[in-house]
């Protein structure tokens, strides 16, 4: 059983260092590139570490391959969230794991049943990253204009959620004292069949999923418009400039498509095809962001609070505007302003 269980970790930690090669060999731009090698790393690291003669065998990689494998579960959030949402890194977002080492850490230096505590208090806070980055992928489905990631959504959520409940519930039980004989080697044949699955899911098709983002105003777009979408990208175009829709709280890419006269897909193909939008979102801060640095460098609003000027440009509350004002600009609306209102202006 030892001699099957080290050749299906060795299985699972080659397919996933594979997918890591792979993603960063990608000429792609974009920060899941990254947080996707991370995570592959990270599974190899769990791969490796949680068996027994494996663990033995590590000698001085030991102490980073705990690290990375402490860690797994926040660097699979990581990834879902700069994949699925376009989020760009920050140290912010390293947070979560750098909690999840440092709970592993005490765990690893207390002894008895207060370390068997620990170690359960580690195993639901992975439950509940694999919860918010369910959520995540969920929420933002209906925004998302790459239709490979859109089709992957349902499979990605369901088999890596299925996944970390299933191994931390294990573990639970491991820490509770449930230790049957079998439970490593059934562990490293689920690492197995998701690994290959996950291999087989990111070596395709990863230009789509991990493209750049939108264009400069001035470049070509990202790929030619047929000649049957050119009215509809007249009429769009002239929809977002002429008017006041993209101010609408909760527009939807569907109301946006009955405005333009053309089914909610076709839309979608064409901000992302042409424009170069990889989610709906962005396609609107774009304009949001814009009409905000003009309204906030105006004299006559410097008073006006920054919340009613995030209302105005159809922001539901004063929280997304800031983040994606910050996204966009490096800076709060606060700071851009008070920079903007103090620098000398064109005679």
């Amino acid at each position: 059983m030892d001699i099957l269980e080290v050749l299906l970790r060795g299985v699972a930690a080659g397919a996933v260092l594979t997918t890591a090669v792979a993603f960063l060999r990608s000429a792609q731009a974009g920060s899941a590139r990254w947080t996707g090698a991370l995570f592959c790393v990270s599974v190899a690291a769990f791969a490796v570490h949680s068996g027994n003669a494996e663990t033995h065998a590590l000698g001085v990689l030991h102490g980073p391959v705990w690290m990375l494998s402490a860690g797994g579960t926040a660097y699979f959030w990581l990834f879902a969230v700069t994949l699925f949402e376009d989020r760009p890194l920050s140290w912010e977002l390293f947070l979560p794991a750098l909690g999840m080492t440092l709970v592993a850490a005490v765990g690893a230096a207390l002894n008895g049943p207060t370390s068997n505590g620990v170690w359960i208090v580690h195993n639901l806070l992975e439950v509940a990253l694999v919860a918010h980055a369910t959520v995540v992928i969920w929420r933002s489905r209906g925004g998302d204009l790459v239709e490979a990631r859109r089709t992957m959504r349902g499979p990605f959520m369901l088999t890596i959620a299925l996944y970390c409940i299933v191994l931390s519930g294990l573990e639970i039980g491991w820490s509770l004292g449930f230790r049957p004989p079998w439970l490593t080697l059934l562990q490293a044949a689920i690492l197995v069949v998701l690994s290959l699955l996950g291999a087989t899911t990111f070596l395709e098709g990863r230009s789509e999923l991990f493209g750049p983002g939108p264009q400069p105003a001035d470049d070509a777009p990202p790929e030619p418009v047929a000649p049957q979408d050119r009215p509809a990208l007249s009429r769009l175009e002239a929809l977002m400039a002429g008017g006041d829709i993209w101010r609408r709280e909760g527009l939807t890419i569907g109301q946006l498509a009955a405005e333009v006269g053309v089914p909610e897909h076709r839309l979608r193909r064409l901000i992302n095809g042409a424009l170069g939008f990889r989610n709906f979102a962005d396609f609107l801060n774009a304009r949001r962001i814009e009409a905000a640095k003009a309204a906030l460098a105006d004299p006559a609003n410097a008073r006006a609070p920054v919340s009613a000027l995030a209302f105005d440009l159809g922001y539901a509350s004063l929280g997304p505007f800031n983040r994606a004002f910050k996204e966009a600009t490096g800076e709060t609306p606060t700071a851009w302003r008070i920079a903007a209102l103090r620098s000398p202006k064109p005679e």
